[in-house]
């Protein structure tokens, strides 16, 4: 089963996949910790792309689908987590991957703004937490390795602001373009966690 997870950046879709993917197994790609990982590694796509995530913004394409096309070679059961981001990657993605279904989470401004000023992610595993909804045993500090947790840059509230409206421009035509060819499904987030979950096994018709 090839997925696509779509939504605005906070909206959740990531926690979510987080929660099913063992279960089922599927292999969740998330474009954002790929490109984290060439951050760190300080590679040239990773200093190029670091420039656009500091403020905000989305890297560019050309930045992006090449990785995506070589993650996804061989694959059959995954969940594509922020990718693709613009109609060009949506196209792009056409050629080398046909996808069964888009699930579109949806969510109030003020709810993701809540949301993404709220996370920590441990710098180390990637895992991720929220101060309120998704606390660390112990706070500051993830549950698995110990490692403190940060607040990245682009989940201060100003950044949120600049990346919501970035999503509005650039992403939201997604929701059409997936519409018409009759693969798009919408799953509220305005809910408790758990039924979020149990909404989108739902939708995409896994077993429990």
């Amino acid at each position: 089963m090839r997925l696509i997870f779509l939504g605005p950046p906070g909206i959740g879709k990531g926690t979510v996949a987080d929660r099913i993917k063992d279960k089922y197994n599927l292999t969740k790609i998330s474009t954002g910790d790929l490109l984290r990982e060439n951050v760190v590694n300080k590679t040239k796509l990773g200093i190029d792309a670091q420039e656009y995530m500091n403020q905000g913004k989305l890297v560019p394409d050309e930045l992006v689908i090449k990785i995506v096309e070589e993650k996804l070679k061989g694959m059959n059961n995954y969940i594509l987590d922020g990718f693709p981001r613009t109609i060009v990657q949506a196209q792009e993605l056409k050629k080398f991957a046909k996808i069964d279904q888009v699930i579109n989470f949806t969510a109030k401004d003020e709810t993701i703004i809540d949301r993404l000023s709220g996370r920590r992610i441990c710098p180390k595993c990637n895992t991720i937490y929220h101060i309120r909804n998704i606390p660390p045993k112990k706070p500051g500090i993830c549950d698995k390795d110990g490692t403190k947790l940060i607040q990245r840059e682009d989940d201060k509230p100003e950044s949120i602001k600049k990346r919501l409206k970035v999503y509005q421009n650039q992403t939201k035509p997604l929701v059409a373009f997936y519409n018409k060819k009759n693969i798009l499904v919408n799953v509220d987030t305005d809910k408790p966690l758990p039924e979020i979950v149990d909404n989108t096994i739902n939708v995409i018709g896994l077993k429990r």
